[in-house]
């Protein structure tokens, strides 16, 4: 709909939750959650351990059902119409041990039509990993893991893209370069969603922070507010 004082019209959010509720048996992990997030935007998603975070990141990817409530993703009600369009990176880091951090790149980018090893290996070098590296992934170190894990969600170069936990087992100086590039995306329009406990790791390049407490959004600011930092994350700053 047009601005009727300006005539410009508003950009679609990349994603609209209404009243998105998830039950698991008794267990409300989401209740009632109604937020729209625009996009080109950095959001974060913060709170303790069962607030409800990966739950909804999880609906918002497709990955779950709500249990009551509406999702609306790039303009889609039905996620697998536009699931070429972004990446998902979950706790799980959804690799071939066996394989190479190149044969993992070629195999999943090949799920999405692409068949071009410069495009594989420049995305492995973007997570700052060598693509010649012929050791088998399974021999890895968790942050190794990590770091292809997110590879494999951005070798498609996606408008939109979910990140749970990303700099789980990174090394702080890692982390900081993960970061960076996350930005980089962003101001080249990429939508970011990013769950973390890191909140300090996000605090300069967060665009806004959403706060989940026991399945509700208890807050939402822009930035990252000095009281969610944590101890750690104030030591990831200095």
């Amino acid at each position: 709909m047009e601005s009727p004082v300006s005539g410009i019209v508003p950009a679609q959010p990349a994603v609209e939750l209404h009243d998105v509720a998830r039950h698991f048996g008794r267990f409300a992990a989401l209740r009632g959650i109604t937020a729209d997030f625009a996009a080109g935007r950095l959001h974060v998603l913060l709170g303790e351990n069962g607030a409800g975070k990966s739950t909804l990141l999880r609906v918002m990817a497709g990955l779950l059902a709500p249990t009551r409530g509406t999702v609306r993703v790039l303009g889609a009600t039905t996620q697998r119409e536009v699931a070429t369009r972004f990446g998902y990176m979950g706790h799980a880091p959804l690799l071939y041990d066996e394989l190479s951090a190149m044969e993992n790149l070629a195999y999943f980018a090949s799920l999405y039509g692409i068949h071009d090893d410069l495009r594989c290996a420049e995305a492995i070098r973007t997570v700052g990993l060598d693509p010649k590296l012929e050791r088998r992934v399974g021999q890895y170190s968790q942050g190794m893991r990590q770091r292809i894990s997110l590879a494999r969600a951005i070798v498609h170069q996606p408008e939109l893209l979910f990140l749970d936990e990303p700099f789980s087992n990174v090394d702080v100086g890692s982390a900081r370069q993960m970061t960076t590039l996350l930005a980089d995306m962003r101001d080249a329009g990429t939508t970011i969603f990013v769950v973390t406990h890191q909140a300090a790791l996000m605090e300069s390049v967060a665009d806004e922070c959403m706060v989940l407490e026991a399945g509700r959004m208890v807050a939402r600011e822009k930035g990252i507010p000095e009281r969610m930092l944590s101890p750690y994350a104030m030591e990831a700053r200095a």
